[in-house]
Parts: C-alpha cells; sequence; structure tokens
C-alpha cells in the first residue's frame, strides 16, 4: 500500500524523549509538522495528543501541559509568560493563547525585531485548570486563569479571569449558564479502570 504523502504522521513518546523536552509521559503524540520552539522549556504529561500545524513560542517562559490532553491543529501559544494547562484540558482547533503581548496604545515599539528597552511588553501567566475546553478560534490573553470545568463557545476572546464550571461565550467572553459536572463521576471511572 502506498503511504500516503499528506499525512506526516506523529512523533511518538520514545522519540520525544530524546528530543530534549523537559519531561514527556506515556502515550504521547505530536504531529510530525508542529513547530516547536523551546523544548526544555516545556513539560508533557500522559495521554496527549497535539495535532498539526500547531505552534508553540516557548524560547521563554515555560509550557506545562497536563495529562489526558488534546490540542487540535493549528493553535498557537506564546508562552513567555507560561502557560499550564490542567489535567483533562482541551484546545479545539485554531485557538491562540498568549501570556506575553506587545503594547497596542503606541507608548512603545512593536515586535521582535525592536530590542527589548523599546518594548512594552504584558508578560502574564495563562492557566487552564482541569477539565477547561476551549472552542475554536478563541484567544485568550496574558494573565488569565479560566476555573475548574469552565468552558469557552468557539471564536470568544477571553480577556479577564472565568470562574469554575461555568460555559462562557463571546466578544468578550461572557457567562451564558452553569456547565454540568456528570464528567467527574467519568473521570473517576476512567482513572479507575486504568488502573
Amino acid at each position: 500500500m502506498t503511504p500516503n504523502p499528506f499525512d506526516p504522521g506523529y512523533f511518538r513518546t520514545e522519540e520525544l524523549r530524546e528530543f530534549g523536552f523537559r519531561s514527556v509521559g506515556e502515550n504521547v503524540l505530536i504531529a510530525k509538522n508542529c513547530t516547536i520552539i523551546g523544548l526544555a522549556n516545556i513539560e508533557i504529561g500522559d495521554n496527549v495528543r497535539i495535532d498539526g500545524g500547531t505552534t508553540f513560542a516557548c524560547n521563554s517562559g515555560s509550557l506545562t501541559i497536563g495529562s489526558h490532553i488534546h490540542i487540535g491543529s493549528h493553535c498557537y501559544l506564546a508562552c513567555g509568560g507560561g502557560i499550564t494547562l490542567g489535567d483533562f484540558s482541551g484546545l479545539s482547533q485554531g485557538v491562540r493563547i498568549y501570556s506575553v503581548t506587545d503594547d497596542y496604545s503606541g507608548a512603545a515599539l512593536t515586535n521582535p525585531t525592536i530590542p527589548r528597552e523599546y518594548l512594552k511588553l504584558d508578560i502574564r501567566p495563562v492557566t487552564l485548570e482541569k477539565h477547561v475546553i476551549i472552542g475554536s478560534g478563541s484567544i485568550i490573553l496574558p494573565g488569565i486563569p479560566i476555573g475548574h470545568g469552565s468552558s469557552v463557545g468557539a471564536l470568544s476572546l477571553v480577556s479577564k479571569s472565568l470562574a469554575e464550571w461555568g460555559v462562557y461565550a463571546g466578544q468578550p467572553a461572557r457567562r451564558v449558564k452553569s456547565r454540568s459536572q456528570e464528567l467527574l463521576a467519568l473521570e473517576h471511572a476512567l482513572l479507575s479502570s486504568s488502573g
């Protein structure tokens, strides 16, 4: 059978551990067409899949990816201020997370070709707690914690902290309703069955 030339495939745990990541857990898949900068600043838990076209800019800061996490294709994570993805969290296709951004007010120069003393960067950590899911095309700005169990609808702009167990959507994201906690029983069953 002829291999599919359009499917670059995935690197697996054993290969990934040789590349220089800070740590790589068990059962990890990363698409071969991802762009990852700053391997030594990245920790990856167990049961993680990262799909094609995703970029991690982690030459400074850090990226901590928990366990049981899927990162959809074409996501972008700017990790200069630190990004943490809690267990069972997920990013749908095209999500952008910025833990560092330029100042857009005109009070400073912008872009990475400019020396640091002429910039005014907003550098603050972003944390997605356990069971957070972010919908396609959404953007999360620096300094934002998203509480345990919350979900963010597609094409949302997250510019302030989100409380736990809410469903949020819009630009800026606003709470629409409470999110069911039934998934906690499913998490317990999964973890109990896997030993």
